[in-house]
């Protein structure tokens, strides 16, 4: 294998070629940091890049490799990590204007699956600040831009922010996120890649700085779905410990497998492109065997109503900043700011009555589900606003809830979910395929969306290459 077949290789491939002497760790990292440079860093995807520090661990892990000791597939691996995550010799600034004190530094079991089998951090990627925002702004440090326009500075989906940007740019083969409403699958579906909402519970989030106890969850974005298998049997802590048998069951399903379901509701008020591309990939997808009909929960529409209102998320970050991070208020976005009084004065008796609420709405789901192995829609509803569009505080709000409309409903109803990009809009922007499964069948999750993708195509053979990373 050479160098240059590196951005459109997977994980897997890229990890047998180092074996074969076929590429070096060292060649990886330099391909990382050239493509950065041969960017201008226009795309912003980083708040802390340190290319010596890539290089140093690169270098380092190639002696080790030479040593004859092998810790894993992902041993040399750039990953990019979101400044939410501790990570051992990187600040920790949540979008912040000042760095977080040192105990948000220490990495999580997240982090250290990666770091215990070697992967290298290629930088801490952009993230709205406290992860409260959909659309990828940030005042204090600015926003990545989305690398599917050329002419305009589009955002490119939240919290997540430079997370799938650090992906296109080839700074990254893995980027780690974390989805309290969809902050994995925004970034994702806006610009055109793969991102996993695992379900609650499944992957620790300790380490990682919180906003919602209750609903926030870690996962990673990649290039395809093939990544994203080989991330899991990395990270996940059931399946870490027998590989072989998850990747031999996700690896060998079969379209007809599976029992879909097409929720009407996600496709209301769709931007133009958005649910035909979705609806054309669903068409090639039942001609090459899927089982697919049309199917409707009310609980869906109720979780996001609830999720309007303030849901769970809101009142639980007013605490963490109220209790825990009180310097840090006068610092907030304006975005953020703006919405603080009505997130701190809900009372207890009402949060009581969101959370029940929450829970026999989840139940109710889980029992009509049933006999569906997942449900689809698009990921998304709207295209990616351009900065211009959001610079005022009203239309970033409309659009800050139009963007999470779809992805919210997965945390609010403990579902697990993935986003792969199926088409390209009226203006040529990402449109994602929102794949969506019960609380705890991620690994049944993951096989339908890898034969989705053997149908479809990947990311770069469906949609092509964003303009600026040509």
């Amino acid at each position: 294998m050479k160098v240059k077949n590196i951005e459109t290789s997977t994980i897997k491939r890229i990890a047998e070629a180092i074996r074969c002497g076929d590429l070096s760790v060292t060649e990886i990292a330099e391909w990382s940091i050239a493509n950065r440079q041969d960017r201008g860093g226009v795309l912003e995807a980083y708040k802390t890049w340190n290319p010596d520090q890539f290089i140093s661990e690169a270098r380092a892990v190639d002696s080790v490799f030479a040593a004859g000791i092998d810790l894993g597939a992902f041993q040399g691996i750039p990953v990019s990590v979101k400044d939410l995550y501790g990570v051992s010799g990187y600040p920790t600034f949540a979008g912040c204007p000042r760095e977080l004190a040192k105990k948000w530094q220490i990495e999580g079991p997240v982090v250290r699956a990666l770091r215990h089998q070697l992967a290298i951090v290629s930088g801490k990627t952009h993230t709205v600040q406290f992860a409260f925002g959909a659309l990828g702004t940030n005042v204090h440090w600015g926003t990545p831009r989305n690398p599917w326009d050329s002419k305009d500075h589009r955002v490119p989906g939240g919290s997540s922010a430079g997370a799938g940007v650090s992906l296109w740019e080839g700074s990254a083969l893995l980027a780690l996120g974390s989805d309290t409403a969809g902050s994995v699958r925004m970034p994702a579906s806006f610009t055109g890649t793969v991102g996993l909402k695992t379900s609650k519970g499944r992957w620790s989030t300790s380490g990682i700085v919180p906003l919602s106890h209750t609903l926030d969850t870690a996962g990673p974005l990649t290039r395809n779905v093939t990544d994203s298998i080989s991330a899991f049997g990395v990270i996940d802590p059931l399946v870490s410990k027998s590989p072989n048998d998850f990747f031999g069951r996700v690896e060998n399903a079969n379209l007809s497998d599976f029992n879909i379901g097409v929720c009407d509701w996600y496709f209301n008020d769709c931007d133009p492109g958005v649910a035909e591309g979705v609806m054309l990939a669903l068409n090639e997808l039942e001609q090459k065997g899927a089982r697919i009909s049309s199917v409707d929960f009310v609980e869906i529409e109720e979780s996001n109503t609830l999720f309007t209102k303030g849901g769970l998320s809101a009142p639980e970050f007013a605490s963490f900043i109220n209790n825990e991070m009180l310097e840090f208020k006068e610092d907030l976005d304006p975005n953020v700011a703006g919405r603080f009084n009505a997130m701190e004065s809900v009372e207890a008796n009402e949060y009581i009555a969101r959370c029940k609420h929450r829970l026999q709405l989840s139940s109710k789901m889980r029992e009509n589900m049933l006999g569906f192995d997942a449900i689809v829609g698009p990921t998304i509803a709207i295209s990616p606003p351009t900065l211009a569009e959001v610079s005022e505080s009203k239309q970033y709000h409309r659009r800050n809830m139009a963007a999470s409309r779809n992805t919210s409903t997965v945390n609010m109803l403990d579902l697990c979910a993935i986003t792969i990009p199926v088409a390209l809009d009226s203006i040529n922007m990402p449109v994602g395929l929102h794949v969506i499964s019960q609380h705890g069948d991620d690994e049944k999750l993951l096989a339908i969306a890898l034969t989705f993708e053997k149908v479809l195509g990947s990311a770069r053979e469906r949609i092509g290459v964003p303009p600026l990373c040509k």
